[in-house]
C-alpha cells in the first residue's frame, strides 16, 4: 500500500512507522522510486511510480519501509541537451538528499546519458540500464545518544585549526587498531585525541567527507580522488571512511567521532564543496543532479548545452536557483543539528557568490546564511577565490565570515626565502591584515593564517624543493599552486649536507613561529609538526597511498616538541591572539603604544625604512597592557609584553633593544636558531643592551607584566 506522503522534508525520512520520499524535479514529467535488495544491491526489486506532486516536488510514503532500505530514482522528461534537459530514465539516480550511500560508483559506459563513441556525442541517447553500477541510497535511522555532550563553542581568537584527512591521518598509525585505521572511528580513538590535545589543537578541519566520486580517468590509471573535492552526496558521510558498515552505520560512526572529539573539547569543521558536483561537464556521467533536473541545478551557458565552469571541474552548481540554495542550506543545517559539527570551510566560495558572471559579496547565498538562526552561529570560513574572472576575493567577504588568507601565505613564504619586498606588507600580515578586513568591522580573527595547506608543498617540502615532483599523478592533473614560493636551502630534495639540513630545520621553525605568533587564526596542516614529506609532490590529490598518508614511524619528535611549546605559548598569552586591532597609539596613562616597530639599532622605524625593499630585519614590541579587551566577566585583560625580533638576512645581526620605557629587563624565551622555546637558561638582557640574532632566525624576549 502507498500513501501520498508529503513534499517536505526532502529525501527519505523514517518516522518510526514508515518512510516518506520526496524529490525536487521541476522539469520532470515523471518519477519512479526504485527499491533494491539489501543482500544483492544490483537486484532491483520494485519500481514505484510516484503520482503525487506538490509544486515541483514528487513525493510518496511507504508505510512498511524501514531503515536499511536501499533505493534510487529514475526520472522521466525530455532529452534535449540544447535546451538544458538531459532526462534519461535508463539511468538510476542518487537522491541529492540521501543521508547515506552504500558503496561507490563502479565505472561502466552505462553511467553516461549518451552513447560513448557515438558520432553525435552527448546529443545521442543511451538506452542501457546503469542501475547495477550506481551506489544505492540508504534509508537511515537518525536516532543517536549524544550523552549530553555539547559542542565546545570555542571563540575564534582561541582557535587553533588542524587541517587533516580522515584516512591519511591514521592509516599508518601503529598505536591504532589496524581494523579501524583510516576511518571516522580512528579519529575518535583515544590515541588520536590524546595526540591532538597534547599538541594544543582546538579544531580539526576535515578535508571533504561528503560522499564523492572518483573520476573515471583516475580510476583507469589506478588512482583515486583521494582529497574528495568531487561531491555527489551533500548529506552523506563518505562510506570509504567507515569501519563499521555501509548501510547507515557510517552515519552513526561519524556521530560517534564528533561526540568523542567534543568530549575532549575539540571542534569539528568540515571542508565542503557546494560549488560543483562530481558529474563533470557535458561529457560526464549521469548519476544524480544531471538526470534529476539538469537545468534546475547547474549554471548553463546561453546555448544551454554546456556548463559554466568557475571551478575547473566541468560544472558549477547554480546557487541563484531557489532549489539549489535550499539544498545547500538544508545540508548545512543537517550537519549542524543532526551531526553536531561546528563549522564549515567553503571550497572555492567565490563560485557560490556569483550573481550572473560577477562575484556579488551581498548575493543571495550570503543573505540566506546571515538570516539563518542556525547556520549563522557556527564558524564560516571561505576559500575566497575561484577560477572565474575576478574570482580572487581575499578580504571581500561580509562580516561573520573568516577567510583563508592567501596573501598571508605568500608574504611569509617570500619573506623567509629572502625575496626583496617592503616590510610594510610583512607587518600587515603579522598583525592580522587590517588592510583586508578592518573596513568591514571585522576583527583580526577574520584572517585564517596558514603557511601550507593540502594543495601545495608540506612544510618540510617547502624548505626542501624548488620544483614540484608530481610524476605519478596521472593525466589531467591540476598543478596546484601556480608558484610554490619555496626554497630548498641549496639542494633539491633529501640531502646529507649538515649545513643544508640545519638551514631547513631552522626555516621550519621560522615558519611555525611566525604562524603562531601572528594575529589571526592559525591553521596547521596535519604532519607539518613532524616534518611529513610528500617527496616534492605539491598536488597529491589522487594519491591514496604513502605519498599522502602520515608516516608516524618517521616523525620528527624534536619539531613536534617545538610546535607543542609554541602553541602552548600562544594559548597562554593573549597578546598573540588579540580580539581587536592594534591601534598604534599611546595607551592612556602610559605613554606607550600597543605596538611599536624598531630597526636593528633599536630606533623606531620611520616611513623611509618601511619602504626599503632590501630590508629584511626588524623588531616588534607588543605591549601586554594594550590589549583593549575584556574577559567574559568584564575583567580587563592584560599580559606580559614581548619583543619579537625577525632576521631574514642570511647573516647574523646585532640588535639593540628598545629604551627603558618599553621594558627594563628582558628574558629570551625563544630562539629558532637553537630549537629552544621557554627554557630557563636562555639569558636576560637589559634595555638598550645588544643581542646577536643568527641569520634567518627569530628571537622572542619577554618582559613580565609585574
Amino acid at each position: 500500500m502507498l500513501y501520498p506522503g508529503n513534499p517536505y522534508p526532502l529525501g527519505a525520512t523514517w518516522d518510526g512507522r514508515g518512510v516518506n520520499f520526496a524529490l525536487h524535479a521541476e522539469n520532470a514529467t515523471g518519477v519512479e522510486l526504485c527499491l533494491f535488495d539489501a543482500a544483492d544491491p544490483a537486484n532491483e526489486l520494485h519500481r514505484i511510480k510516484i503520482t503525487e506532486r506538490t509544486h515541483q516536488v514528487w513525493h510518496v510514503y511507504l508505510p512498511e519501509a524501514r531503515p536499511g532500505l536501499l533505493y534510487g530514482y529514475r526520472v522521466h522528461g525530455p532529452y534535449e541537451p540544447h535546451n538544458g534537459h538531459r532526462f534519461n530514465p535508463n539511468k538510476l539516480l542518487i537522491d541529492p538528499y540521501a543521508k547515506a550511500i552504500a558503496g561507490t560508483i563502479d565505472w561502466h559506459d552505462s553511467l553516461f546519458g549518451y552513447e560513448l563513441g557515438h558520432k553525435k556525442g552527448d546529443l545521442s541517447f543511451s538506452k542501457t540500464d546503469s542501475a547495477p553500477f550506481v551506489p544505492k541510497c540508504v534509508v537511515v535511522d537518525a536516532s543517536f545518544d549524544w550523552e549530553g555532550v555539547h559542542p565546545p563553542r570555542i571563540p575564534y581568537h582561541k582557535t587553533i585549526i588542524y587541517e587533516t584527512h580522515v584516512k591519511g591521518f591514521t592509516k599508518l598509525h601503529p598505536d591504532i587498531p589496524e581494523e579501524i585505521r583510516g576511518s571516522y572511528a580512528a579519529l575518535a580513538h583515544p590515541v588520536t585525541i590524546g595526540y591532538l590535545k597534547q599538541l594544543g589543537i582546538t579544531a580539526v578541519e576535515l578535508m571533504p567527507i561528503h560522499h564523492f566520486i572518483t573520476d573515471r580517468h583516475l580510476y583507469e590509471n589506478g588512482l583515486t580522488n583521494y582529497w574528495g573535492y568531487n561531491s555527489i552526496g551533500f548529506f552523506a558521510p563518505d562510506v570509504r571512511y567507515s569501519s563499521s558498515g555501509t548501510t547507515g552505520e557510517q552515519v552513526r560512526e561519524f556521530k560517534q567521532m564528533v561526540k568523542e572529539l567534543h568530549r575532549a573539547g575539540i571542534e569539528v569543521i568540515l571542508d565542503v564543496v557546494y560549488n560543483h558536483t562530481g558529474e563533470g561537464n557535458h561529457m560526464g556521467p549521469t548519476v544524480s543532479f544531471r538526470g534529476i533536473d539538469n537545468a534546475a541545478y547547474y549554471r548553463l551557458t546561453d546555448d544551454k548545452r554546456y556548463y559554466m565552469d568557475y571551478t575547473g571541474t566541468g560544472n558549477t552548481l547554480n546557487a541563484m536557483q531557489p532549489n539549489v540554495l535550499r539544498l545547500i542550506m538544508d545540508s548545512l543545517r543537517y550537519w549542524i543539528t543532526e551531526m553536531h559539527v561546528d563549522g564549515f570551510r567553503f571550497d572555492l566560495a567565490s563560485a557560490l557568490a556569483r550573481e550572473l558572471h560577477d562575484v556579488d559579496r551581498l548575493g543571495s547565498f550570503f543573505d540566506i546564511i546571515h538570516q539563518d538562526p542556525v547556520i549563522s552561529q557556527v564558524k564560516l570560513i571561505a576559500e575566497p577565490w575561484d577560477i572565474g574572472e575576478g574570482g580572487y576575493q581575499v578580504g571581500k567577504f561580509p562580516p561573520g565570515w573568516a577567510e583563508w588568507n592567501g596573501k598571508y601565505r605568500d608574504t611569509m613564504r617570500d619573506y623567509w626565502r629572502g625575496e626583496e619586498s617592503m616590510l610594510g606588507e610583512f607587518a600587515e600580515r603579522l598583525t592580522g591584515s587590517s588592510d583586508l578586513y578592518a573596513d568591514d568591522f571585522r576583527s583580526p580573527t577574520a584572517s585564517i593564517n596558514f603557511i601550507t595547506a593540502h594543495d601545495g608543498f608540506t612544510l618540510n617540502d617547502l624548505v626542501s624543493y624548488n620544483e614540484k615532483h608530481n610524476r605519478d599523478n596521472g593525466e589531467n592533473n591540476n598543478d596546484g599552486e601556480s608558484h610554490n614560493r619555496s626554497w630548498n636551502c641549496g639542494a633539491e630534495g633529501p640531502t646529507e649536507d649538515p649545513q643544508i639540513i640545519h638551514c631547513r630545520e631552522k626555516q621550519k621553525r621560522n615558519f611555525l613561529t611566525t604562524l603562531f605568533l601572528s594575529q589571526g587564526v592559525p591553521m596547521l596542516v596535519a604532519g607539518d609538526e613532524i616534518s611529513r614529506s610528500q617527496g616534492g609532490n605539491n598536488n597529491p590529490y589522487c594519491q591514496d597511498n604513502e605519498i599522502s598518508w602520515i608516516n608516524w614511524h618517521q616523525a620528527d619528535t624534536e619539531l613536534l616538541q617545538f610546535t607543542r611549546k609554541l602553541i602552548h605559548l600562544r594559548k597562554t598569552h593573549p597578546v598573540f591572539c588579540r580580539r581587536r586591532w592594534f591601534q598604534g597609539q599611546p595607551i592612556k596613562g602610559m605613554g606607550l603604544e600597543d605596538i611599536a616597530w624598531f630597526d636593528v639599532e633599536g630606533t623606531e622605524m620611520d616611513e623611509e625604512q618601511w619602504n626599503h625593499s632590501f630590508a629584511k630585519s626588524l623588531g616588534v614590541f607588543m605591549n601586554g597592557r594594550g590589549l583593549h579587551s575584556r574577559g567574559p566577566k568584564g575583567e580587563i585583560i592584560m599580559d606580559d609584553s614581548f619583543y619579537l625580533i625577525f632576521n631574514a638576512h642570511h647573516e647574523a645581526l646585532t640588535f639593540t633593544l628598545p629604551p627603558k620605557k618599553y621594558g627594563t629587563l628582558w628574558s629570551k624565551i625563544l630562539d629558532t636558531s637553537e630549537n629552544r622555546v621557554d627554557e630557563e637558561d636562555e639569558g636576560t638582557y637589559s634595555a638598550g643592551e645588544t643581542i646577536e640574532v643568527a641569520g634567518r632566525s627569530i628571537v622572542l624576549l619577554e618582559h613580565p607584566i609585574f
